[in-house]
């Protein structure tokens, strides 16, 4: 399954678009801000309450935000090998570790947002935050990454099954690397083309008529704990 914008009636759909990226912002900053064990372990817990919040199991997420993971692995390997003895420096492995598990935490809470909120509602938060031509962009933007994204993704998964179809995961890790990136830089390219021609044929506005947005009391209890992570990373 495709992470994307599924309705739903949990607590987090009822967010506004602008509370859910203000809580975005600032567990972030608190997940860079205390990368120990004991931080680590407090964000993690909040970051399943979020996903709870959300109607979003973790294994969903992780499963979608697989193709991070031997990036985030390869970081605490590199960051212990050195070049002499000892050979293995733990103590700097394990701190690159704990860095790159904060990238997951931030992760789980991305894949919460992208889960209960529009793309509409994301640009319209984001046009109403940055006024002017520069939130216009913005906006866009990250509307089109929104609605782009997903069909990379699902592009990608059935060129590797048709790869495996054809005995491609016979093939060594190097070359089905190459194999998918190929196919799928091809597909993406092809992709944008297309896009931008239909973009052109249905008369794209920077400015068009944007969802409405409005705070009720549950976003309150949000905006609260968006103010203590702030002053947490800051402290």
């Amino acid at each position: 399954m495709t992470l994307g914008y599924r309705p739903g009636d949990s607590l987090a759909h009822g967010l506004d678009p602008r509370t859910k990226l203000a809580f975005q912002v600032a567990f972030a900053a608190a997940a860079f801000a205390h990368t120990t064990p004991r931080g680590l372990l407090a964000l993690t817990a909040l970051s399943l309450a979020v996903l709870r919040a959300s109607d979003l199991s973790a294994r969903t997420a992780l499963v979608e935000y697989r193709f991070a993971f031997p990036f985030l692995l390869a970081g605490p390997l590199v960051a212990a090998a050195t070049l002499g003895p000892p050979w293995i420096d733990a103590e700097r492995g394990f701190a690159s570790l704990l860095a790159s598990y904060r990238v997951v935490l931030v992760l789980l809470v991305s894949a919460a947002y992208l889960r209960t909120t529009p793309v509409r509602d994301s640009r319209a938060a984001i046009q109403r935050l940055v006024p002017g031509k520069t939130g216009q962009l913005l906006g866009s933007g990250v509307g089109f990454v929104f609605r782009f994204l997903p069909v990379l993704q699902s592009d990608l998964r059935r060129i590797r099954d048709a790869s495996a179809a054809r005995l491609g995961d016979q093939r060594s890790l190097v070359a089905r690397i190459r194999h998918v990136g190929i196919a799928g830089v091809a597909r993406a390219l092809s992709r944008a083309d297309r896009f931008a021609l239909a973009l052109r044929a249905r008369c794209f506005s920077w400015n068009p008529t944007l969802p409405p947005l409005s705070f009720s009391r549950a976003d309150f209890p949000a905006w609260a704990a968006s103010f203590a992570l702030v002053a947490w990373a800051l402290a």
